[in-house]
């Protein structure tokens, strides 16, 4: 008798287990539907048309998801037993209208098809999800809200869900392309539509579900019977118009993916080639750079700019390498990835970022995506050390060591490579720093060839406010003395620790105005980062006065790159100041700036 007393706590929660089974096993769709929509049956019996015949369930099937969908704001299901029992009631709906139920283990074997999962497609598991990655005014939003029994709203609506599942495949390129489509047509039967998940609209032209050529309501009269008849008829003359249509929009976007990945080919070829037995550097297989930085993990990520992001990853040898992945890819992105990697061929500097290798991809599958592979750069850029406050501050042999750095792969560039190459864009951000501190040139995006027969070039002006050159940013005449200008704004930011640019103070005098203010008063000395106050004086000084000859507004008081670089070594001396710069909007700066161009030249 204990033992039975014992045994009753035991027996509840078995029983409390077995409803709670029983509960969670019950579908959460009333498919009861399937009954009544009308749909052509004949595909489904004997001799059964299996193709076409799972096709149409999948459509019956997804009426159900798409109104768990409006009611639930999920898409599909939430486990493997849900999924079973909600086929299992499919199957015996289907049997109450004579289709053998063994059909739908056939047209539907794995029931995980239909459960809940964050990779199938950019994610995306419910409706919120859907809103952060496509956005709340989508094309599918607007196109396919009106009646879609209209064949050319349904067309609109068709060439709409394709866009857009193209997108999606692009936001994720390892999604589900075939579970994407799905998302897409539930969203817009669920959401899209207002006339109701069983209405033609939703049935007919975004489920695509084929309808009966003889359908008759029951019960109803021989003149009902023929009017439903010809819409039906109707309707599938516009469903076949517009699975046509679908087909010719699908047909162009691939022979136009298909000439584009030609073209993609080309430029792979071309780099694989010509250019990287040049460089020494290596041909990086999407692969390994997905292993290296953990499928492009966020918590990888080390920093962004408008042509690209970039990740920190860690080679197979245990190399630690920054990865950058290059935007805008038209054509013409091609080109300039070509044209960068040309210039990049030519270079070899100790203060020069190097090159490890690239990566091109171009097929359908992974997507067009270009990646660079350069060393690692333990300690960032010198902006963020700029930033730094306290005992973390550059010291003054570190700040020293910088800028001379920065000169000497400069000079490589204008002096050592026929034709020179142009940077275009020094500034503190392009400006890495090693383990020891020691600095190197980046980013070779904007970088131009220039002419050995020139001593300029007309371009378009490109590069970052606040370090262009005034003859380059006014005109486009682009010399050495264009990248000598940047130099000196970074010298001084170096020597300062001010911005060129205080973004937080939009009152403030420009950098080069405080200084030269400062110069005129005698008071030099607050020109220095107060932590570096107590260095060298002497030395300092000659740091700030080259800083603010390179930084001159006309071209012709600046010296070159190689004889900055001999001013601020001490090897040779170095010329007076000469007089504070008028005004860029000045009548004497302009003349005296077009003098500098016409001397330069």
């Amino acid at each position: 008798m204990e033992n039975q007393v014992m045994l009753l706590p035991l027996l509840a929660t078995l029983f409390t287990i077995l409803i709670a089974d029983v509960a969670s096993a019950s579908c959460p769709m009333d498919l009861t539907y399937v009954q009544t929509i009308p749909w052509n049956t004949s595909i489904c019996k004997d001799p059964i048309d299996e193709g076409p015949c799972c096709q149409t369930l999948s459509s019956i099937f997804g009426i159900g998801l798409a109104e768990r969908l409006k009611e639930t704001s999920i898409f599909y299901l939430p486990d493997v037993n849900t999924s079973s029992t909600c086929l299992s009631d499919f199957k015996h709906q289907l049997a109450a209208i004579s289709i053998k139920p063994n059909i739908v283990p056939l047209c539907f074997p794995d029931p995980t098809q239909f459960v809940t999962n964050s990779s199938a497609c950019a994610g995306i598991r419910t409706l919120q999800d859907w809103n952060q990655k496509v956005g709340m005014d989508s094309p599918v939003n607007t196109s396919c809200k009106g009646d879609l029994k209209d064949q050319n709203l349904c067309s609109i609506c068709s060439d709409a869900a394709l866009e857009l599942i193209t997108n999606l495949t692009r936001i994720d390129p390892n999604a589900n392309a075939s579970k994407c489509f799905y998302y897409v047509v539930l969203f817009a039967a669920a959401v899209a539509n207002p006339f109701g998940t069983t209405d033609l609209s939703a049935t007919g032209c975004i489920l695509g579900l084929p309808q009966p050529s003889n359908a008759v309501i029951r019960g109803s009269s021989n003149k009902r019977g023929k009017v439903i008849k010809l819409v039906f008829s109707l309707l599938a003359a516009v469903i076949g118009v517009v699975l046509a249509f679908v087909l010719m929009v699908v047909y162009r976007k691939w022979n136009k993916r298909r000439k584009e990945n030609v073209h993609h080919r080309e430029i792979e070829n071309e780099v694989r080639a010509s250019v990287l037995p040049i460089t020494g550097a290596k041909w990086f297989h999407i692969s390994e750079l997905e292993h290296a930085t953990s499928k492009f993990s966020q918590s990888n990520m080390i920093g962004q700019g408008g042509d690209g992001v970039v990740y920190k990853g860690t080679l197979l040898d245990g190399t630690e390498v920054a990865i950058k992945e290059i935007f805008y890819l038209e054509t013409e992105g091609d080109e300039e990835f070509c044209y960068e990697l040309k210039i990049i061929s030519k270079i070899k500097h100790k203060n020069l970022l190097a090159l490890q290798g690239c990566c091109v991809t171009s097929d359908n599958l992974i997507g067009k995506r270009r990646f660079w592979v350069y060393d690692y750069m333990p300690n960032g850029n010198l902006d963020y050390h700029l930033s730094l406050t306290g005992a973390e501050r550059l010291t003054w042999l570190q700040r020293k060591n910088i800028i001379i750095d920065v000169a000497k792969g400069l000079a490589y560039l204008h002096y050592e490579i026929k034709p020179p190459i142009y940077h275009r864009d020094i500034k503190a951000t392009n400006i890495l720093l090693d383990s020891r501190m020691n600095a190197k040139l980046a980013d070779f995006s904007l970088a131009k060839q220039g002419s050995e027969r020139q001593s300029h070039l007309t371009t378009r002006v490109a590069g970052t406010y606040g370090y262009l050159a005034p003859e380059y940013a006014l005109y486009g005449q682009l010399t050495e003395k264009s990248d000598v200008y940047s130099y000196g704004i970074v010298i001084l930011e170096i020597m300062s620790g001010r911005k060129v640019i205080d973004t937080l103070n939009s009152s403030a005098d420009s950098l080069t105005d405080w200084i030269w203010t400062l110069v005129e008063s005698g008071n030099m000395m607050e020109i220095f980062d107060e932590s570096i106050r107590k260095g060298p004086q002497k030395i300092m000084k000659r740091f700030a006065i080259v800083g603010m000859l390179c930084a001159h507004a006309v071209v012709a008081l600046r010296p070159t790159i190689a004889e900055a670089l001999k001013m601020l070594e001490g090897d040779i001396g170095i010329p007076p100041l000469p007089n504070r710069p008028m005004p860029l909007g000045h009548e004497s700066f302009q003349s005296s700036l077009l003098h500098g161009l016409h001397r330069s030249g």
